[in-house]
This record gives structure tokens, C-alpha cells and sequence, in this order.
């Protein structure tokens, strides 16, 4: 079922946005042309608990959305982030000032397969203490937001979490956990 690349050709590249049109043919012969394709790169989020397990989310504005949101911590891998782990170790740190006793992988996800071309990477991060200052970008401005397990079902289940990517990994997070079973959704519907 793979489609066979013929030619690309780069419509637009930025540091967080880069697009591109491909020129493709299917096992079947079809030509598909123009396939357009979005290059982000790859981001990680956590479902992250407090030493006294509390959730740990951040408030900030989302300009497309025009709304400011609750979200699980999380960003961009850097080229200088040897892996996925070593990114949400960092995105941790500096979004919250948390650091953690344990952190696992979760979940490997694509957020539009249809027409991005980058992963998420979803973890589990378990035992945090606040050991740093936030450290943020020139254009970040977040709050950081303790939520208890409660009233993160609650959330879940009122659909009050937008950010779909933090939404599949909370799932993934409070399934392992077992703070959350499919019939704590079921008997909300």
C-alpha cells in the first residue's frame, strides 16, 4: 500500500513550520500530485504527579485557538535533546521547575498522519518535588496549575481538556495508573 515518492519540492521552511509538496505514485499506478505535507518536529508531554500526586498542568494562551487552556507540560524535542526522554526531562524542568523520580514512556502518537510529518511522545513522570525556577521562552508566559486526580476525571470526562495529543496521553497515563477505568467514562455518557 506504500506510495512511492516521485519529487518534492519545499513551498516554505521555518524553525516550526515547514511545508512541503510531493509528487507521488500509488501500487497502483494513480498519480497523486499535488500531496501536500506539514514538517513539525516532534514534541513530547507528560502526565506528570506530584510527590503528594497531584497533577501537575499549565495554563497559556493558545493564539490559533484564541482561548487560554489547561494543558500537560510538554514541547518541542531540540536538536539537542539526545531523546525523547531527555526532552520531556527538560520541558519539565523548565516549564513547571519540577524535576522527578520517575519518568516512563507512555505512548508514541501521530498528530495528523494524513498530512504531518512529525510524532509525540507521551510519558508518565511520578514524584515531583519543585527544585528550579520556571525557565521560559521570551514568548511563554505559563501558570503552573496543581489539580487533584478527582478533579482531573471530572475535566476529562466534561471534555474541558482540548489539547487532543495531552488528551491521549492522559488516557494512556491514568489507564496504567489505574486512576481511571473505561467505565468511569462509560457512566458519564
Amino acid at each position: 500500500m506504500q506510495w512511492k515518492l516521485i519529487s518534492s519540492t519545499y513551498l516554505y521552511r521555518d524553525n516550526w513550520f515547514t511545508a512541503r509538496r510531493d509528487r507521488c505514485v500509488t501500487p497502483s499506478g494513480k498519480i497523486v500530485d499535488p500531496y501536500y505535507v506539514l514538517e513539525y518536529p516532534n514534541w513530547v508531554n507528560a502526565l506528570a504527579f506530584t510527590e503528594d500526586e497531584q497533577v501537575i498542568f499549565i495554563r497559556q494562551y493558545r493564539h490559533a485557538l484564541g482561548k487560554t487552556i489547561l494543558e500537560l507540560p510538554g514541547g518541542v524535542i531540540d536538536d539537542t535533546d539526545a531523546s525523547p526522554q531527555v526532552a520531556i526531562e527538560r520541558e519539565l524542568r523548565e516549564e513547571t521547575g519540577y524535576t522527578f523520580q520517575r519518568i516512563e514512556p507512555l505512548c508514541q502518537i501521530a498528530p495528523n498522519p494524513s498530512t504531518q510529518s512529525n510524532l509525540c511522545f507521551g510519558f508518565l513522570a511520578v514524584g515531583g518535588r519543585k527544585t528550579h525556577p520556571q525557565s521560559l521562552d521570551p514568548n511563554e508566559e505559563i501558570e503552573v496549575v496543581l489539580i487533584d486526580k478527582d478533579q482531573l476525571r471530572e475535566l476529562i470526562v466534561r471534555n474541558e481538556i482540548w489539547q487532543a495529543l495531552h488528551v491521549t496521553t492522559l488516557l494512556y497515563g491514568l489507564l496504567h495508573t489505574g486512576d481511571l477505568q473505561w467505565t468511569d467514562i462509560k457512566n458519564k455518557s
